[in-house]
């Protein structure tokens, strides 16, 4: 049998096509890893970006008639676009650049605000920072464990559910037309806040559509819905419903006119998380009767025993806010928790990492416990977080294991100032936490 020659044009012929399928595959390859490259390096510029933004504070504050001093370090410069001018001011508005990566020492004398434009080198715009000019202020840290109890503002609808109708079927009247976390201001155009008093309406209604005002998310809507029968004959909407909470919490601060703060963040509902508007609240004694040791993935806990009685008051809630409660302690409350020395704030540019202490009550006694600031988030998203802290303080550990629930708003003292207050732990080591600055605080009263 005679082979066949393959002639030379073929061969060249095969060899191109060989060529052209690598070629093909070799730029598929190039063009997949051109564009992961690009997606890495937009990612890291977006990271890089997000950091240094976080790194800048959208407002500071400054004590009036002093210089107010800061070190960014990010690469960034700022231009003053806008101030506000009480008398004097040696800071012409659009005359000046700051470079953010070096130390930065500003005159307020005579200025209450100004505002600077920060540019990412100096060139993409990233933000507007405000620095504000406020009076000393002192306040009196207090670190007592308080009882809180919280009217809310209507009836919070805590979830939706089923029941069975007049014929045993499942029914669920409100299913698809009120939500987890609504809060039902009026009925028929009657204001109601007692749970009770929803409770009488719903079930005296004949079984006749109401109409019912709710706030959710912000925003006033009004809802019509059918009430029905369930097997005993009561009509029902199937909703749950809440119109109070209590809790304990420690007490951070008075100021001289009796006015408090505590918690360091506001106060959810554990149903829905939602942060409860409230009517109106009061502030009792309380005594922690146990402790709970922290442990890795537990968090531990203070378990308070309140005295819902008219000479164990201590004070009104008037805010429930998402850096605190707030409100106005009694005369007996004055005396009682107003203890200490006031002591002047800190602002977040002159808090230091390194030792600090936390001021709480253990075992009936308020003392004053070692822990270290580990890092500051002079912009951080969550206000509640704005500091980090680890407990050093080898009798607290011993006592609680770090950080529990129920210390949340203890002041955080350093260097004679008050700085903050603790508001978080880390589930998984409860000797870390984390605090709110003591000037979020107080934006929040």
């Amino acid at each position: 049998m005679r082979k066949r020659k393959m002639g030379l044009s073929e061969e060249k012929i095969i060899f191109l096509d060989c060529y052209k399928k690598r070629s093909k595959k070799w730029r598929v390859y190039k063009y997949t890893l051109y564009a992961v490259l690009a997606a890495a390096v937009i990612t890291l510029l977006g990271l890089g970006v997000y950091v240094i933004d976080g790194n800048v504070p959208s407002v500071l504050y400054a004590r009036a008639g002093e210089d107010i001093s800061f070190s960014l370090g990010v690469p960034a410069k700022a231009e003053v676009v806008g101030v506000s001018v009480q008398g004097e001011s040696n800071i012409p508005e659009g005359s000046v650049t700051i470079d953010l990566s070096d130390e930065v020492t500003m005159t307020t004398e005579g200025m209450d605000s100004y505002s600077l434009r920060v540019k990412l080198f100096g060139l993409f715009p990233l933000k507007q920072m405000d620095i504000r000019v406020v009076e000393e202020r002192e306040l009196i840290p207090v670190g007592i464990p308080v009882g809180i109890y919280m009217k809310t503002e209507g009836i919070l609808v805590v979830g939706v559910g089923e029941f069975r109708d007049a014929n045993g079927l499942e029914c669920s009247p409100s299913k698809y037309i009120l939500k987890s976390g609504d809060y039902i201001l009026k009925v028929n155009g009657e204001s109601v806040n007692e749970k009770s008093d929803f409770v009488d309406i719903v079930t005296g209604c004949c079984g006749e559509e109401l109409i019912l005002n709710i706030e959710r998310n912000g925003e006033l809507i009004n809802l019509s819905v059918q009430p029905e029968q369930d097997e005993s004959g009561t009509y029902k909407l199937g909703i749950w419903i809440r119109d109070n909470t209590q809790g304990v919490g420690t007490m951070t601060y008075i100021d001289s006119e009796g006015n408090f703060g505590a918690l360091g963040h506001g106060i959810n509902d554990v149903d829905t998380s939602t942060l409860m508007y409230i009517d109106d609240g009061t502030l009792y004694e309380t005594e922690i009767v146990s402790i709970k040791k922290g442990e890795a993935g537990s968090p531990g806990e203070m378990t308070g025993m309140i005295t819902y009685s008219d000479n164990h008051i201590l004070g009104d809630i008037t805010e429930n806010s998402e850096k605190g409660i707030f409100g106005k302690c009694n005369e007996k409350a004055l005396e009682q928790l107003a203890v200490r020395e006031a002591l002047p704030i800190a602002f977040k540019q002159e808090i230091e990492e390194g030792a600090a202490q936390i001021l709480c009550t253990i075992d009936g006694y308020t003392d004053y416990y070692d822990v270290e600031i580990t890092a500051l988030h002079l912009d951080h998203d969550n206000v509640n977080r704005g500091i980090v802290l680890k407990v050093t303080d080898k009798e607290l550990i011993s006592l609680t294991g770090g950080i529990v629930q129920g210390m949340s708003g203890s002041p955080i003292i350093q260097n004679g100032r008050i700085i903050g207050a603790v508001t978080h732990v880390l589930v998984q080591d409860p000797e870390k936490g984390y605090g709110i600055f003591i000037e979020e605080m107080l934006s929040g009263e």
